[in-house]
């Protein structure tokens, strides 16, 4: 699914999800080799491939929800 990932003014990442029209702050982030797996505020986890370190935004990327 296409989501847009974009910082928030207090700097906080926020993730959306426009199909869902969610709006939702990533509480967790961690790496398992090239994928980044995000923990959103309402629990969901997805996976996204191919982010560069930091993460520039706003972007849109495809991402894989995992839970």
């Amino acid at each position: 699914m296409k989501v847009m990932l974009r910082t928030n003014a207090a700097g906080k990442l926020l993730v959306y999800v426009a199909k869902k029209d969610l709006e939702e702050e990533v509480i967790s982030q961690t790496q398992q080799e090239d994928t980044q797996i995000f923990t959103l505020s309402n629990g969901w986890e997805l996976a996204i491939a191919g982010l560069s370190d930091p993460i520039q935004t706003p972007q849109t990327v495809e991402a894989r929800k995992l839970n």
